[in-house]
């Protein structure tokens, strides 16, 4: 028959074995004191002798010693027969200082920097990750767990917040002493390929676009201009022609120029060289384009305009963290992979990732010491007295009887021996 929906379901209790254990070894303990106290009253019924004496002797301090022991095992845990005697139920009443010296303990001399660097040395970090980041079943939830988290570390930023620390670090990192040659280097290598040629060519075209679209103007500009300083005859007579002249040796060097090996690309190509020199080696010019970079990126303007890049850029990994096919968890297995693939070819960059672990850890450790004491001491603490007690007289108690047995034994053989030394020394005493 099943038993009522409404009973409560008892879970088996985890530590039966133990307090089976406990008991058999209290009865074993126990039984030997009685079967002792036993021996001593059955001794005052043998027939008078030296053995009986020697055996009546033993027995007494057989159970003198049973009971001793038995009092001081008893005395950890609790008050013998429920007597308050002083300094007994030890574990009870020292509960807060037994976790405060526990947690100093574990802290002082488990957790030292010698045993840190011996367990860290064989755990091989670097290793660890090597196997793991070279296992595309592991890496692939590793990056989607990874993106996963982004966007509750995006929700923690406070908008503002990133606004403001964006608006103060970003001018003095790109308006820095390195500005000038961060950007030196950048032209550079757009000179090296070819596309400041690009640039020129963009404006020598838009040049000869707008002397076409103007020519007209231009011309009656240039005939005014003759006049203005040579008088109206020599504006009626050489105005025009001088305006068309003028416009045709624009357009004839605009055409010298057009060709990619003219000595005005060259011209250009060399002192576009020589000003980028002047950022890289001239103090003054490199510090003039930080101020210039710092005002700039200072500008209420400017810093609206990073304000809405941060919010759009949140936006754009939020939304691409959650799709388990975004660029961002595929940016994220890439470069798992990657560091894998260098953990796995580069034996000194292995090295350098375990003394840096190590390092880390060790420079943590006096604050984590500290910190690992006192949540022992606190979750010692925290535990209910009858609860603490139960849990280590478990896992001490069996053992602790046998300081009961063997105060039994060893008493039971100590007084046995001392009988027979005095009585050898002294004689028997007749009582």
């Amino acid at each position: 028959m099943q038993g009522s929906p409404d009973r409560p379901t008892t879970l088996p209790d985890p530590e039966a074995e133990l307090r089976r254990a406990l008991t058999r070894q209290k009865t074993v303990a126990t039984g030997l004191l009685v079967g002792m106290g036993g021996l001593l009253v059955g001794t005052y019924a043998m027939p008078p002798g030296y053995w009986t004496e020697l055996l009546q002797a033993s027995a007494k301090a057989g159970v003198v010693g049973g009971i001793a022991d038995w009092f001081a095992v008893t005395a950890l845990f609790r008050h013998p027969l429920g007597l308050p005697i002083p300094h007994t139920a030890i574990i009870p009443n020292q509960k807060e200082r037994l976790g405060a010296g526990l947690g100093r303990f574990v802290a002082n001399h488990v957790f030292t920097e010698a045993e840190v660097k011996r367990v860290l040395s064989r755990l091989d970090l670097a290793g660890i990750l090597r196997n793991f980041f070279a296992d595309p079943g592991a890496v692939k939830p590793a990056a989607a767990a990874l993106s996963g988290m982004l966007p509750r570390i995006l929700a923690s930023l406070e908008d503002g917040r990133a606004r403001r620390l964006m608006a103060r670090l970003l001018p003095r990192i790109a308006g820095g002493p390195g500005a000038a040659k961060v950007i030196a280097r950048a032209l550079t290598a757009l000179i090296d390929g070819g596309r400041h040629q690009e640039v020129f060519n963009l404006a020598l075209g838009q040049i000869k676009v707008l002397l076409a679209a103007k020519e007209e103007q231009l011309q009656a500009a240039i005939a005014a201009r003759v006049r203005a300083e040579g008088g109206a005859l020599v504006g009626w007579l050489a105005g025009a022609t001088i305006a068309r002249r003028v416009l045709a040796a624009i357009n004839h060097e605009l055409d010298r120029v057009e060709p990619g090996d003219s000595d005005l690309r060259h011209a250009f190509d060399a002192w576009l060289r020589t000003e980028i020199a002047k950022l890289e080696e001239d103090p003054e010019r490199a510090a003039a384009v930080g101020r210039a970079v710092r005002d700039a990126l200072a500008h209420p303007a400017v810093a609206a305009w990073l304000g809405d890049i941060w919010v759009r850029l949140r936006t754009a990994l939020e939304a691409d963290a959650q799709n388990p096919n975004g660029r961002t968890v595929q940016v994220l297995e890439n470069s798992l992979s990657n560091l894998g693939a260098v953990l796995a070819e580069d034996a000194a960059v292995r090295e350098r990732l375990n003394r840096a672990a190590e390092g880390v850890l060790v420079a943590l450790l006096p604050n984590a010491r500290a910190q690992l004491a006192d949540f022992i001491a606190g979750v010692v603490r925290g535990w209910d007295t009858a609860t603490v007690t139960d849990k280590i007289e478990l896992r001490v108690g069996k053992d602790l009887q046998y300081v009961r047995i063997n105060g039994t034994i060893v008493g039971f053989l100590v007084g046995g021996a001392l009988f027979a030394l005095l009585t050898a020394v002294f004689g028997r005493i007749a009582v």
